[in-house]
């Protein structure tokens, strides 16, 4: 089994999965990365659903395999690529009505504009199956929960929010904060790849490849207003901003808490999971991100240095 880390985690790998080989690069190694996608049965692409170059030495790599049977590719886009509405619009805080699945609204997910973020990628990946290769796109929401790796076990948005509601003393939530999106827990979602790779080891079935190989892994809706409101809550009760009134903010002034901010938490992005779970029995089963957010707040909160840690306050 090969890896392929950065050059900087090689060593926590190493140290916990001694019987993984290591390989060297970053994502512009893309000689490196063709020639051991090449050589490979199964690849897992988590690394950045919007970099087209390591994806075209991945789809190069998988094409010129000589071992029997199929190279099985596993990548992850996310669910970003479904805010192309208002994108479009222009309605970022708004609730909008559609919602995509992945069952009978297969094609759609398919076919979004070229403008969508990480359609670049995801077409790369379709264009790539065959009978030599066989495809899966795993499309995440926000990912919440703590990761079980050695290296970062920190996701985005939510954790974003919080750090700069810290950070700045004040908290904003996007024109009326309507917009709806999904959420999954980092840890159902490993569940989800490890039954896809687990039907790749057996062949391919009870999953769908390639055509129908496109998985949405989520676990319930929310609006990011709430979301905002329930970190402003808690921040507030502790005592790491003055109060938890929620600005409301135009896209452009919520630039000022962080980059994009308006696609990450001003779109709508909303998509139900169906065929993970009718096909390959995946049941997410941890806690919802409103049940998280303390833990949240609780982490930006100790690495913005605002609060001890469990070990500091035993020292004293």
């Amino acid at each position: 089994m090969g890896a392929k880390v950065l050059f900087d985690k090689g060593a926590k790998l190493a140290a916990i999965y001694p019987r993984i080989r290591l390989v060297y690069g970053d994502l512009d190694s893309v000689e490196l990365i063709e020639a051991e996608a090449a050589t490979t049965d199964i690849v897992y692409h988590f690394a950045n659903c919007d970099h087209e170059a390591s994806a075209t030495a991945i789809a190069k790599g998988l094409t010129r395999r000589q071992r029997t049977g199929a190279g099985y590719w596993i990548h992850t886009s996310g669910t970003g690529i479904l805010g192309i509405e208002t994108l479009a619009t222009g309605e970022f805080g708004n609730m909008l009505p559609k919602v995509y699945n992945d069952w009978d609204g297969i094609e759609e997910l398919k076919s979004h504009p070229d403008e969508a973020p990480h359609r670049k990628v995801d077409k790369i990946v379709l264009a790539s199956h065959s009978d030599k290769v066989k495809t899966a796109i795993v499309c995440p929401p926000t990912i919440y929960g703590p990761g079980r790796g050695p290296d970062n076990t920190r996701s985005m948005q939510a954790y974003m929010i919080a750090e700069a509601f810290l950070k700045h003393k004040k908290s904003f939530k996007i024109g009326k904060g309507e917009n709806v999106w999904h959420g999954i827990h980092v840890q159902d979602l490993s569940e989800l790849y490890l039954l896809l790779g687990e039907a790749a080891v057996n062949g391919g079935p009870p999953a769908t490849w390639n055509e129908e190989g496109y998985y949405l892994a989520e676990n319930g809706s929310f609006k990011w207003g709430d979301v905002m409101q329930g970190i402003a809550n808690i921040a507030a009760k502790q005592g790491l901003i003055p109060d938890s009134t929620l600005e409301e903010n135009s896209p452009e002034e919520a630039e000022e808490y962080f980059h994009n901010a308006k696609y990450y938490v001003g779109t709508n992005s909303r998509g139900i999971s169906i065929r993970g779970k009718r096909l390959l029995g995946w049941k997410p089963i941890q806690c919802s991100l409103e049940d998280e957010l303390t833990e949240v707040v609780n982490n930006e909160a100790k690495l913005l240095g605002l609060v001890k840690s469990h070990a500091e306050n035993v020292q004293g």
